[in-house]
């Protein structure tokens, strides 16, 4: 990148921000997260000349695709300093339950929408498991923003999407194996996937039982030495839960979830980098993931295959929906917690379009059926924000029960 280059790459950080900002100030009128400004510039903006600017120019695509992964890495950070695990095993009980149900249920839909289609069992049971990720990193920062991360609904959404990411790296991660067979993307099989996943718990608990001991020797003496090793932990666990087929979205939630004791140890130093390090995640970094997942949203794929898409949607969104609804009449949520959680679930993302692309890689799903998953996944991307915001902003005040 010469510096023309730099220069028109800084001056498209400008403008984004700046756009978001004063869309930001116009949402706040309506007790809109300012988070949501960021991807509405980004749909807004990928349908102008901006989109041959960005996609058009390799580098320009590599760093904005490159802040966006930081942006949720430090979002979700964020997010896991902010976890109590001694509170959230008072609910553990009701969140497994709720992620039985979260994931059986748009599982058997996915897999009755592609046997409705005659795309036969094997492609069926596969697509079927593209509809039970949620994407956190989405619907976090909004309940974050009002307020209700500490909540019952946010203690549900946290806690069953933690653990549908397990699930469903282990899922996908077989199938994941079984693509690899033909495009060459896998490594390690079966075992080694489980091996990595059960190094990565066993490392997770041993640093977290064992990080206060360890830094009763090696203090860090300053904010800038606290900063520097918790951005150790933080790349540390990020890195590897992607190498293990984890993710990076599990892997930063553990790395806040283990430096957690350590800055309330820290007492001011802790407080004071929890302040930064949220606004350097809702400043800078989350106005660039939100701005990314914005401006490449698929939305044509609508067009190009609507009933597909809609079905997909629909299977995915209703299931998740139906899921949670059963905690009903089990008396673990009332009503209205029910429909805010099922729809915050109800995010998806990147597992369903890597799926996707692998899949059509390997040329075991046509280019009809991976156009209609872009397009389902990127609508949900756009649509789950919103109403999430809407409902809480609605039912708020009626369902915020802290834990």
């Amino acid at each position: 990148m010469n510096e023309l280059e730099l220069g028109e790459l800084l001056l498209t950080f400008a403008l984004v921000f700046a756009f978001t900002y004063a869309l930001a100030f116009l949402l706040s009128r309506f007790r809109i997260p300012s988070i949501l400004a960021a991807l509405f510039v980004g749909i807004a903006l990928s349908y102008t000349s901006f989109s041959t600017l960005i996609h058009g120019n390799p580098d320009f695509e590599s760093t904005f695709s490159f802040l966006s992964d930081l942006g949720v890495l430090f979002l979700l950070f964020y997010i896991g300093l902010q976890i109590d695990l001694t509170e959230m095993k008072k609910s553990s009980s009701d969140i497994a339950w709720l992620t039985l149900f979260n994931t059986i249920i748009p599982f058997i839909f996915g897999v009755m929408a592609m046997l409705l289609y005659d795309y036969g069992w094997a492609i069926a049971l596969v697509i079927g498991l593209t509809r039970m990720p949620t994407a956190e990193a989405v619907i976090v920062p909004i309940l974050d923003e009002y307020k209700m991360l500490k909540t019952r609904i946010g203690t549900f959404i946290i806690g069953a999407g933690v653990l549908d990411d397990v699930i469903e790296v282990i899922l996908v991660g077989i199938v994941s194996i079984w693509i690899g067979a033909r495009t060459g993307q896998s490594h390690g099989g079966v075992l080694g996937l489980f091996a990595g996943i059960m190094t990565f718990i066993l490392l997770s608990w041993i640093l977290y039982q064992w990080m206060p001991r360890i830094l009763q020797k090696w203090e860090p003496k300053n904010l800038s030495a606290l900063m520097i090793f918790s951005l150790i932990i933080l790349f540390g666990f990020g890195g590897f839960g992607e190498y293990v087929e984890l993710g990076m979205v599990v892997g930063a939630i553990t790395a806040g979830i283990i430096m957690r004791p350590l800055f309330e140890h820290e007492e001011q130093k802790g407080e004071l980098l929890a302040k930064t390090t949220q606004t350097l995640s809702y400043g800078f970094f989350g106005v660039i993931f939100f701005f990314w997942v914005g401006f490449n949203a698929d939305m044509e794929g609508f067009l190009q295959e609507p009933l597909l898409a809609i079905i997909l949607y629909l299977a995915g969104t209703f299931g998740k929906l139906f899921g949670v609804l059963l905690m009903v009449p089990m008396k673990k949520m009332c009503l209205k917690e029910a429909i805010i959680v099922g729809v915050g679930l109800d995010a998806r993302l990147t597992t369903e379009i890597i799926v996707a692309q692998l899949l059509f890689s390997a040329a075991i799903i046509d280019i009809k059926l991976f156009t209609a998953l872009v397009a389902a996944s990127s609508f949900t991307a756009i649509t789950v924000p919103i109403i999430f915001s809407l409902l809480i902003r609605f039912w708020g005040d009626e369902v915020y029960h802290e834990k």
